[in-house]
């Protein structure tokens, strides 16, 4: 599909790969390939369409947003996927852009998403795009995992919280890696946390800005 009044979307994508991500640093050939090659401006509403590859996050309705592209190779990259069929959890599907990006690096993902309408279109979306397959998708509350599913090799939060939540922490395989934005609604670090010889570790990679984990009250986060 072309945007209207636009060059044809994969130029576009080459751009964005170059000029705002290449350009800063990131250079693992799976996930430049990747976002090479996932049509961003299908994630979005179509009366946005045309900023799809600009360098910054998009609103998707219901107060969520589409990652900037850089932000989404980052986290991407600080996973550190090295082989095909990792299992990976995100945590807020929003638009499914992340989701099918891992995809794309041969990831078999599990995504949650709290809100019914943004669970919906990108189900929808992620079929439509030929993402179906390796991409599972559940309605719920993030802050709990997805428990039987577990362990996963690889954990990803897309909403901030002042920590992250003890349930997403226990489901991270022992040899794994969790990638979250962590902090207060004025300052936020993307962190990976590792667990070595029992305990956790934890790196700050670089900040950023979401929106806010949306945690049940009642469930296992605190």
């Amino acid at each position: 599909m072309r945007i209207p009044g636009r060059r044809d979307p994969s130029e576009l994508r080459r751009d964005m790969v170059e000029t705002q991500i290449r350009r800063r640093g990131i250079l693992d050939p799976l996930v430049l390939e990747a976002m090479a090659t996932v049509p961003r401006h299908e994630f979005v509403p179509d009366s946005i369409q045309r900023a799809a590859y600009s360098d910054h996050a998009l609103p998707i309705g219901h107060g969520a947003t589409i990652s900037q592209p850089y932000i989404v190779a980052l986290m991407t990259a600080a996973l550190q996927i090295d082989r095909p069929g990792m299992r990976v959890l995100e945590i807020g599907t929003g638009s499914g852009y992340q989701a099918a990006v891992l995809a794309a690096c041969a990831c078999e993902v599990y995504s949650i998403e709290r809100v019914p309408a943004l669970h919906t279109r990108a189900a929808e979306t992620l079929q439509a795009q030929g993402y179906g397959e390796r991409v599972r998708l559940r309605l719920g509350d993030g802050s709990r995992g997805w428990p039987e599913e577990a362990p996963f090799d690889r954990v990803i939060v897309t909403a901030a919280a002042g920590a992250v939540p003890p349930a997403l922490l226990a489901q991270t395989a022992a040899d794994g890696q969790l990638i979250a934005p962590v902090g207060s609604d004025r300052a936020q670090v993307i962190r990976r946390y590792r667990r070595r010889a029992g305990e956790w570790v934890t790196t700050d990679i670089e900040g950023a800005m979401f929106v806010p984990l949306i945690e049940d009250p009642t469930g296992s986060a605190e």
